[in-house]
């Protein structure tokens, strides 16, 4: 993702990359962070709107060409009056000062509201915990939001409270500089030795025997909750992993870490490396654990009720002190009580 906030003005600076396409609308629709949340539909409006510019010039057509290495810049709308209703929701909460707060998030708990999901949520309960001091350029169902986990998705996650925290992190994000490692119990063992692997495009080895998956992610042509591998459009992404554990061939527990953040880009990555993760409805395939392998190891992981994914790490720069923070996590009860379960069960 390239172009960062710029500080004060509530623009975004979006530079197009290499293989962008060649249209305006589609360009920009390609570049800009995820974190910003602009559909191409709503980047369109904003270029006839007269909200984007080139060299200070205004650029009206969707279908101008686009070059890489051009910089575009994205005048935002100012952030509308949050109308999400602060909730009581009790959060765990790992650091807090006047810029950003860092959450470590249960199971079960959505980080903004949405469509059939319009309350219970993180930022329902951050709006209760910290009152009016989020950071208002998320927007109005949004506020403070720099990055997300899934529902379903255990660990840590830093919301910004001031503006200017929010551009530091938004850069970070955008630079790949924050230090994200997540914690996922597979189906199967990755192995460098996979020849099946090998053979799959976008995937590689690198020094130590660490999986590097590289594909571009888009949304699934024909349901729009999901995400899909392609090729020739959508969003570059890269994750790495590595085996920390296996489980008698049939399972592992895997140490995953991002070059990019795309939304579900571990869960489909590895489910196209043809390890989903336990208990992944979505993406998880139907696969089953062993019983003869893994015994009772195997009824846990395949009645596991979520996807065994865990954000255990965090390191960034803090955005107004430039103090290098790390956190981590420990794994959830869940997960432990299934590294448990699978350990025993190799007998």
């Amino acid at each position: 993702m390239d172009g960062p906030f710029e500080d004060g003005d509530g623009s975004l600076a979006v530079t197009i990359g290499e293989d962008a396409p060649a249209r305006l609308d589609k360009a920009l629709a390609a570049a800009v962070p995820e974190e910003a949340a602009l559909s191409r539909s709503r980047l369109m409006r904003m270029i006839a709107e007269g909200a984007v510019s080139l060299d200070g010039e205004v650029v009206t057509d969707p279908k101008a060409r686009a070059t890489a290495g051009e910089v575009y810049l994205l005048r935002l709308d100012p952030a509308q009056e949050v109308e999400t209703r602060a909730e009581d929701i009790p959060l765990s909460v790992v650091w807090e000062d006047a810029d950003l707060i860092v959450i470590d998030k249960p199971a079960g708990m959505v980080v903004h509201p949405a469509p059939g999901s319009p309350s219970g949520t993180l930022v329902n309960a951050l709006l209760h915990h910290c009152g009016d001091t989020l950071s208002g350029i998320g927007g109005e169902r949004r506020p403070g939001i720099v990055h997300r986990i899934d529902k379903d998705t255990t660990g840590l996650l830093v919301v910004a409270k001031s503006d200017r925290a929010h551009h530091g992190l938004a850069r970070q994000f955008e630079d790949h500089s924050v230090a994200r490692h997540y914690l996922a119990v597979v189906q199967g063992v990755p192995s460098a030795a996979d020849p099946r692997l090998r053979g799959l495009r976008g995937i590689s080895f690198e020094a130590g025997g660490i999986l590097r998956i590289a594909t571009h992610l888009a949304r699934n042509k024909t349901d729009r909750q999901r995400q899909a591998v392609v090729w020739d459009q959508g969003r570059h992404a890269v994750t790495r992993a590595h085996v920390v554990e296996g489980y008698a061939g049939q399972a592992a527990l895997v140490d995953c870490w991002l070059e990019t953040g795309r939304t579900h880009q571990i869960r489909v990555h590895l489910a196209y490396a043809g390890h989903g993760l336990v208990g992944d409805p979505t993406y998880g395939g139907k696969k089953r654990l062993s019983e003869k392998a893994l015994g009772q190891g195997a009824a846990v992981g395949n009645g596991f009720p979520r996807q065994a994914l865990h954000a255990a790490t965090l390191g960034f720069d803090h955005p107004v002190t430039g103090e290098r923070l790390e956190f981590s996590s420990p794994l959830p009860a869940d997960m432990d009580g299934l590294l448990r379960a699978l350990r025993t069960g190799q007998g």
